[in-house]
């Protein structure tokens, strides 16, 4: 910025006789500080972009922190192509424009600030003439700006939506297939598409109509000030040397006006990108914090008291009504019932994904929210009948949310038990043979065993077998059933048994049938068959014999 100024007087001196030393003088420290402005520009930029690179990692870490931390219901809500957006591409729209656009915002603000102290020390009418003309540059933008922030806003919102069908579309390639929809899927993802080209072609209009008022407004200006200025010399109240030193601080003025002008829109689209993003950083979950109990020597005594339950999206519908009942270590209790009874939701409750809207679920006397996270559930394992494997080695998913890493015995132990044991070893890379996507690269019967596996490898206190040996075959059930009924390890361990497979169901301590969220009947297999009740009729049904 002092560039104008020492030319501003060179034309005047180059009027003047006799200052060939001033001359030389003043075009060497021109020199020295353009090239110190130079090397603190180089200095500035590296800085900021070292620190934004910085903000970027640390702001997408922390919002998928954020996300990890919601209840369940969270989940149930929000599509997961939707969350994903906004994790990945909203937090890199927010960091790019920032690390671009902000810098220039605030270069230009500091840089306008100070060229518009040098114009008023120049000329006070000529700086007058410029202020007037200001809210002319800023008033319409300002304007449009917010236009262009509710664009993004719904550019964004598109965004998320056109990810899910993708996501959806590809994680179901298979029944996509099946039905021979891929054109279908195609054709809405390309609906999702063509509302984004929409918004996108009006972002791009308000773009060009701001870029084209601020320059015509900027060329207005300079044409007025040469105008106005050439007044002022040929009346002598300036000279021609003070009136190039304005008008070169005058062009620079706008310069970073209209930078300012340029940049605004696109923090304004940032600004607009990171209203989602911190809108799950503030977000409170709706669950109990992690509590502190960590007790050495946990029995695995779960009472279940007066339990009842309803699902926040469904308040209304009670799916569990004063369920009472006890699962003591060492003993299998085995809860069946109709599809759609409950049974689930039980299990669900028992890993403290969801709060008991009525009535007490206690472990060894504690209510489970007292328990500290991690202990909880490196004590209580399940195993689902569709489980979740991740894209990672199979030795990776055994060891899953592990603290401390297992030994490569503690894994293959944990694995033989299973029975998922003898298709690993005979896997070329065995154990480090990638799962695939969602276990993709297992069969069914695959995924629950090295999922059983990886509820075994934790020795919990309680195990839930959410119908978890409907896809093993004959032999790895009577694995399973061994494992359950005969093995000496597991006699201080609840076992919650959730499963159509009545075979396992007789040996059963104690047999529960639920229905409609209520328990109708409780006892052994000898005596529910000899109430000759709900449950007999479902031995008779499976059984194919007439009731």
């Amino acid at each position: 910025m002092a560039v104008p100024f020492f030319t501003g007087r060179l034309t005047d001196w180059i009027l003047q006789a006799g200052t060939t030393t001033a001359f030389t003088r003043n075009i060497a420290l021109m020199s020295f500080l353009t090239i110190a402005s130079a090397v603190l520009e180089f200095m500035g930029d590296g800085i900021y972009n070292s620190t934004m690179g910085r903000m970027h990692s640390h702001l997408q870490g922390e919002v998928f922190r954020a996300v990890l931390r919601q209840e369940t219901e969270f989940f149930q809500q929000n599509q997961t192509g939707a969350i994903t957006s906004r994790v990945t591409e909203d937090t890199f729209t927010l960091s790019e424009s920032l690390s671009e656009k902000l810098s220039l915002l605030l270069w230009y603000l500091v840089r306008g600030l100070c060229l518009l102290g040098f114009m008023l020390w120049g000329s006070l009418p000529l700086t007058m003439v410029t202020l007037v003309a200001l809210p002319l540059l800023l008033l319409l933008p300002k304007k449009l700006g917010k236009w262009y922030q509710s664009l993004e806003v719904q550019v964004r919102e598109a965004l998320a939506k056109s990810s899910q069908v993708a996501i959806e579309a590809l994680s179901a390639m298979p029944t996509v297939r099946s039905f021979a929809n891929e054109e279908g899927e195609a054709q809405k993802f390309r609906q999702k598409l063509q509302e984004i080209k929409t918004l996108n072609q009006n972002g791009a209009l308000v773009y060009a109509v701001n870029l084209w008022t601020t320059s015509i407004s900027g060329m207005l200006l300079k044409v007025g000030i040469l105008y106005i200025g050439g007044k002022l010399v040929t009346s002598g109240a300036v000279s021609s040397g003070k009136l190039v030193t304005f008008v070169l601080y005058q062009i620079q003025f706008t310069t970073a006006v209209e930078g300012l002008l340029y940049a605004y829109p696109s923090v304004q689209k940032a600004v607009g990108s990171s209203e989602k993003i911190f809108e799950y950083l503030d977000r409170i979950p709706h669950c109990p914090p992690s509590g502190l109990l960590t007790p050495l020597n946990l029995k695995g005594l779960v009472q279940f008291q007066d339990v009842s339950f309803a699902y926040p999206n469904r308040p209304d519908i009670s799916v569990l009504q004063g369920l009472t009942f006890t699962l003591r270590p060492g003993e299998v209790t085995a809860l069946v019932g109709p599809n759609g009874s409950g049974k689930s939701t039980v299990a669900a409750l028992l890993q403290n994904l969801y709060q008991p809207t009525g009535g007490q679920l206690l472990l060894d006397g504690k209510s489970l929210p007292q328990y500290e996270h991690r202990y909880l559930h490196s004590q209580v394992a399940a195993v689902g009948q569709e489980p979740q494997l991740f894209g990672r080695s199979l030795r990776e998913n055994i060891a899953y949310g592990l603290t401390e890493k297992p030994t490569m015995e503690e894994i293959t132990a944990a694995a033989i038990k299973s029975g998922a044991h003898s298709f690993i070893s005979a896997l070329p890379q065995g154990y480090d043979t990638e799962a695939g996507e969602a276990g993709s690269q297992l069969s069914g019967g695959q995924r629950q065993a090295v999922a059983l596996a990886r509820a075994l490898i934790r020795k919990p206190r309680v195990l839930i077998l959410d119908d978890a040996t409907s896809a093993l075959d004959a032999n790895n059930q009577l694995r399973v059933e061994q494992l359950l009924y005969e093995s000496p390890k597991w006699h201080s361990c609840s076992v919650l048994l959730i499963t159509q497979h009545l075979g396992l169901v007789e040996q059963a301590d104690h047999i529960l049938f639920l229905e409609g969220g209520i328990i109708c009947e409780a006892g052994t297999h000898q005596q529910l068959m000899e109430n000759r009740g709900c449950y007999w009729d479902m031995v008779q049904a499976n059984a194919g014999a007439p009731e």
